[in-house]
């Protein structure tokens, strides 16, 4: 790496560099092959001493390291040892110390923390920060505890995890595997409605069941589970199931299902305690209603459902439990997937419509009340307006509520950390390295403002904390160009800009919408969806066409999206993409042969595969 020559680029690294001295008792400046600098560890190791080594000479930058330590302190030599936050200097130095005993007087100056590193909350991110400051040498503590909700579902009491309460949360909540795998149920329903056009012969009447799905799903979430637990263990992470709350900036109260409190301190804090969804705040939600969290492990078919909300979570939920014959209604405030691309999500929902979904649009629940007792039961909805004064009622055996998720931090003592929040989303600012504004504590994943609620992010987010904070590494998470997918009945795949962010940031007249329309070769036999599947880019004028928003609705879209969000972190523009020989026959090779644009008006329909 060339030397640096500006002086932000000078201060960030002096940053680095100081924060790994203040994050470790022992710092050690190495280089692998240096006689002096393995003496040096040697010694630490013979006195059972944990230090953190960066090896100057195994990373990319280490020759500015060494140039910034020489600034620091005057020494260019290796090995540069700090202990304590005191500079010792050198092998001589080092041993010398040792001799005379001041280098243990250092060492027992030590502020004797309980834990070099205490994650509050087990979701991915908070295991990924805490697996992996552990894989470099650091003491690491998970404590997590959720509430039941107000249903009563418990994570993982009939599964093989039932002594880990929340760890069953860690996948289930984040509903990221339970949805994919219902998703997947809905999809094989409509291919075994396919299959007959492909030849495929049966007569018995063929029908879901509800428990064998539930049990099947519940059983892999636990298996994986105890993956999870393994690699804790594998890894010397304490796991403990109490919730934590922060009493002094250095120390937090856990408290475990008994009551019973424990008093814990650290050098440092990630805060990782995620989302809960959100209620209505009506008389009856509570009581009557239910959410995702009890949805995939609900012991019985939901029968004639109400989604309420126009989140990704409402429309996936919706779609899969329409895809298995039940009859859905999703009531909807305002837009659908708002902050996704709006051409896209009402497309998506059109489809949902035409396939069976009722949309009632413009109306929000009032009253949720309980006309029978069951399993399920029956429910009366009332619903108003959102444009006049006009009430509704219905009848439904599950109401199911997907309005949006709240950030749980209001009861982990923030205050007392002196951790700031935003007050109308209790949700944390940091900064590019995941910093709140108190030094030693940071925050990742969903409740970080303005960041991606998407559990990749928040597992990618956590593995580069812990190695800048112990590693040595510079290398910090990336929140541009995140693909998503969102698993609607026909999957909506996105990356970068919608159209409607594109045009505010770069103006109509700087941008190229290319778009087509396309029908799937595997839906041409069975006769369905001829043009119902869409793909568009948006391409930036100023900037040699280069591709700025990626969005597609078809099969397979998350497997689509992945190879393009690639594509679009490398800087792909359209010449690039046209230049790209498709796979054919396939829906992807769609994006090498876009040549319709938005503004010309042109038919973007297509008469085969």
């Amino acid at each position: 790496m060339p030397p640096i020559d500006n002086d932000t680029g000078k201060n960030e690294l002096k940053c680095r560099i100081q924060q790994l001295i203040d994050s470790n008792q022992v710092m050690v400046f190495s280089k692998s092959y240096c006689p002096f600098c393995i003496k040096v560890k040697d010694l630490f190791k013979e006195l059972q001493v944990d230090c953190n080594v960066v090896e100057l000479d195994l990373i990319e930058d280490g020759t500015n390291y060494q140039e910034m330590l020489l600034e620091m302190t005057g020494q260019k030599t290796v090995p540069n040892v700090f202990i304590n936050k005191t500079h010792v200097g050198g092998c001589d130095n080092t041993m010398k110390a040792h001799k005379d005993g001041s280098l243990q007087q250092l060492l027992s100056n030590n502020e004797a923390y309980d834990y070099d590193l205490i994650v509050i909350g087990g979701g991915s991110g908070g295991l990924a920060c805490s697996k992996e400051a552990a894989a470099l040498g650091k003491k690491a503590m998970v404590l997590d505890y959720v509430v039941p909700t107000p249903k009563g579902t418990t994570w993982g009491k009939s599964l093989m995890c039932l002594f880990w309460g929340r760890m069953f949360f860690v996948i289930f909540l984040n509903i990221c595997i339970p949805k994919k795998l219902m998703h997947q149920t809905a999809v094989l329903g409509t291919a075994m409605q396919d299959a007959r056009k492909f030849g495929w012969e049966f007569d018995e009447t063929v029908k879901h069941n509800w428990e064998t799905m539930k049990t099947a799903v519940n059983n892999y979430i636990g298996s994986l589970n105890w993956g999870y637990r393994v690699a804790l263990r594998d890894k010397n992470v304490n796991y403990v199931n109490a919730y934590a709350e922060f009493i002094e900036p250095h120390k937090i109260k856990a408290t475990n299902k008994r009551g019973k409190e424990t008093f814990y301190t650290a050098a440092k804090f990630v805060l990782a305690t995620g989302e809960r969804p959100r209620y209505l705040g009506i008389p009856g939600d509570k009581e009557y209603c239910i959410t995702s969290d009890d949805l995939f492990s609900l012991p019985h078919c939901p029968g004639k459902t109400l989604v309420i909300g126009a989140s990704y979570v409402a429309l996936e939920c919706g779609g899969f439990l329409a895809g298995l014959g039940l009859d859905v209604t999703i009531m909807v405030r305002s837009i659908l997937l708002r902050g996704f691309d709006q051409d896209m999500a009402n497309r998506a929902g059109e489809h949902m419509e035409e396939h069976g979904v009722k949309f009632l649009r413009k109306y929000v629940p009032v009253k949720i009340e309980e006309l029978e007792a069951g399993t399920p039961g029956k429910l009366k909805v009332t619903a108003k307006s959102t444009e006049t004064d006009e009430l509704i009622e219905g009848e439904y055996n599950t109401v199911l509520i997907a309005v949006g998720r709240d950030a749980c931090t209001d009861k982990v003592g923030l205050d007392k950390a002196g951790v700031k929040v935003n007050p109308k989303n209790g949700k944390i600012s940091v900064n590019d390295e995941e910093q709140t504004n108190v030094p030693h504590i940071y925050a990742i994943g969903d409740i970080l403002d303005g960041k991606w609620e998407l559990t990749p992010v928040a597992i990618q987010a956590g593995k580069l904390l812990a190695r800048r904070l112990y590693g040595g590494s510079t290398l910090k998470c990336d929140y541009v160009n995140v693909p998503t997918t969102v698993f609607t009945p026909l999957e909506y795949g996105s990356c970068g800009l919608s159209e409607d962010r594109a045009t505010e940031l770069y103006g109509q007249d700087n941008l190229e919408v290319f778009h087509s329309l396309f029908w799937p070769l595997e839906f041409t036999v069975p006769g369905r969806d001829n043009n119902k599947c869409y793909a568009k880019i948006i391409c930036n004028k100023l900037d040699n066409d280069r591709v700025i928003g990626f969005h597609y609705l078809g099969p397979n879209a998350g497997e689509v999206t992945q190879g393009f969000g690639v594509a679009m972190k490398c800087g792909a523009t359209k010449e690039q993409l046209d230049s790209t020989i498709g796979i054919h026959p396939t829906c992807a090779e769609i994006f090498t042969t876009l040549d319709v644009t938005k503004s010309s008006g042109g038919d973007i329909t297509q008469s085969g595969c």
